[in-house]
């Protein structure tokens, strides 16, 4: 059972090093807490202050705090809530003995029910906490979060007797290991793999051992010679070509976390120009809408696990019901079909626009209903489901158990890169087809934008990438290290 794991790069090499993951989510959640108890304090004892009472821009502040404030946040947390939350992630799954099989079913629905509780948190926020910011207080909008945290940093602290917990060996650091194979086998690059026999070169290896074969060269001595304790190990080499296998999977993913970003950009500026009215005096917030997604992965994990994973076991025999990569290509099969519904019901906004004359008045609402644009939000929560948690669980359980924090670190990245890539691809259609006095697809009036059209181009990319990945996910060996 593994010690050490997290999704934060820094965080990951920290537990990786032998730290440990209970000593550092310990910790982490303590800074966390500590940090909204700042905030806490700091929002309520400067509402209260002569400075604020007697400030002459009182009625401007009144109801939101100056913006250093905000900063206090983000500086006294240092990013703890990803890291926390992705060592706890990591944690949770090493309670799980993965040669049992009971156990083994476990695991997989724990990744599922830790999504749900991450999803469930963030719909509570949206619905509650940022009500009472905006209507009652930033205090109390701050220090409810600050006592669930000291309530669950409490109960997480009440188990510290019962983890299981492994001690670190004294083997070499995997990253000096795998690293030393990379290097071996380039420096290795003229020799020729027939140095070694077929036999020597077949025993003890893993499945995959015939794939990425320039690897085996970190086998032979520049010579062609072979000597014990001076070349590199068959294992040393076969958990280089694990992590190897791992890039074209990550990186087919990419579309997709550039896709899941326009959930939080041009859908909800889409919601901003339609009719968000409901009865007579109350507008639905357009930012709310994002609440979908989290509620739709609230209400189907459920059904995933309960009804849809024991029906799939019972058919493949596989404790997860279904694979990893089967999981993680659903999700962004579904993720095509949410493009190209947002493409047609942008497509049908900017035509009701057209039909009562609102091109030219950006101001004005289209008389549209913004519930045109749940079925996307819904689809993308759903996607969610099979991707987000499908790729945590892969990077978790494809990579040796030393490196497994840095693996849900890889994980996290991926959406990290494609929040990048969707900004690099909006700069350069923006720069392609604005000009001569012409709007781009992404005018600042969305009646004369071409949101569509930046979705069926989402929607292609996105069938592109997923063509790619069947292909390397067909020839992908799962592997036990």
């Amino acid at each position: 059972m593994s010690h050490r794991d997290g999704r934060n790069p820094r965080a990951g090499t920290l537990a990786d090093y032998g730290l440990g993951m209970a000593w550092l989510a310990e910790s982490l959640n303590c800074t966390r807490t500590g940090a909204w108890f700042v905030n806490t304090f700091s929002f309520a004892s400067f509402q209260h202050s002569c400075l604020w009472k007697c400030c002459k821009y009182y009625s401007m502040f009144s109801s939101s705090p100056p913006s250093y404030l905000l900063l206090l946040l983000p500086i006294s947390s240092g990013n703890c809530s990803r890291r926390a939350q992705a060592l706890c992630s990591g944690f949770g799954a090493d309670q799980f003995d993965a040669a049992d099989p009971e156990e083994c079913k476990a695991k997989s629905s724990f990744f599922n029910w830790w999504y749900f509780g991450m999803c469930g948190g963030t719909l509570v926020t949206v619905s509650i906490i940022n009500y009472i910011q905006d209507n009652l207080s930033w205090g109390l909008g701050f220090g409810i979060p600050c006592v669930v945290m000291g309530i669950a940093l409490f109960i997480f602290l009440l188990g510290t007797m019962t983890y299981r917990l492994s001690i670190r060996s004294d083997e070499e650091n995997p990253f000096i290991r795998i690293g030393r194979v990379f290097l071996r086998a380039a420096n290795n690059w003229r020799t020729t793999p027939s140095a070694i026999s077929v036999e020597e070169e077949a025993r003890g290896t893993l499945p995959g051992s015939q794939q990425f074969r320039f690897l085996n060269k970190a086998l032979l001595l520049p010579d062609g010679s072979k000597k014990e304790g001076i070349v590199c190990g068959i294992d040393e080499v076969e958990q280089a070509k694990v992590i190897l296998r791992l890039v074209p999977i990550g990186a087919t993913c990419l579309v997709y976390a550039t896709a899941f970003a326009q959930v939080f950009t041009f859908f909800t500026k889409q919601a901003v120009t339609m009719d968000r009215s409901i009865g007579s005096s109350f507008k639905i917030p357009a930012a709310s809408l994002q609440s979908f997604v989290s509620l739709s992965v609230v209400i189907f994990i459920p059904i995933y696990d309960r009804i849809l994973v024991p029906i799939a076991r019972a058919i493949t025999r596989i404790p997860s019901g279904i694979t990893m990569l089967q999981r993680i290509g659903t999700g962004m099969f579904l993720s095509v079909l949410s493009l190209g519904i947002a493409a047609l019901v942008e497509r049908r906004r900017l035509e009701t626009a057209s039909e009562y004359g609102l091109v030219d008045r950006p101001e004005e609402t289209v008389p549209m209903s913004v519930w045109w644009l749940v079925p996307q939000f819904v689809l993308f929560g759903i996607a969610d489901v099979f991707t987000m948690v499908g790729l945590q669980e892969f990077f978790y359980d494809q990579v040796p158990s030393e490196l497994r924090s840095i693996g849900l670190a890889l994980y996290l990245s991926i959406f990290g890169i494609g929040s990048f890539l969707s900004s690099f691809l909006i700069s350069l259609i923006e720069k392609t087809t604005r000009g001569d006095g012409q709007d781009g697809w992404f005018s600042d009036n969305l009646n004369l934008a071409h949101l569509d059209y930046f979705y069926l181009l989402l929607a292609g990319l996105s069938a592109m990438a997923l063509t790619a990945y069947l292909y390397f996910a067909k020839s992908y060996i799962y592997c036990r290290i």
